[in-house]
C-alpha cells in the first residue's frame, strides 16, 4: 500500500479512525487507574504509542499543528515508557 493510498483511507475514514485512537487512550489510562502497579505496563505503554502514532497521523493529515505536537508529544512520551518498562532504560 502506497503512503498516498493510506493518506486517501485515513481522510475517508478520518473521524473512524480518531474515535479509535481516543477510545484506546481512554481504555489505557483506565486500565492503569484500575490496576495500579499491577497493570501489564508494556502492554499500556505499547498502546497508548500507537494512538499516538494514528492521532498524530490523522491531526497532519488534517493539517492541525496542535494536535499534531500534542500528539507527537505522546509519540516521545510513549517511545520512553516502553524503554522503562522494556528495562532498556534505567532509571536512578
Amino acid at each position: 500500500m502506497s503512503i498516498a493510498t493510506a493518506n486517501a483511507f485515513a481522510l475517508r475514514h478520518m473521524q473512524t479512525l480518531e474515535i479509535s485512537g481516543v477510545i484506546v487512550r481512554i481504555s489505557c489510562f483506565t486500565f492503569v487507574s484500575w490496576l495500579g502497579p499491577e497493570s501489564p505496563f508494556m502492554l499500556v505503554w505499547i498502546c497508548n504509542t500507537a494512538d499516538a502514532v494514528l492521532l498524530t497521523w490523522c491531526a497532519r493529515l488534517r493539517r492541525d499543528f496542535a494536535y499534531t505536537l500534542l500528539n507527537g508529544f505522546w509519540i516521545l512520551v510513549g517511545a520512553l515508557g516502553i524503554a522503562r518498562a522494556s528495562g532498556w532504560l534505567q532509571t536512578a
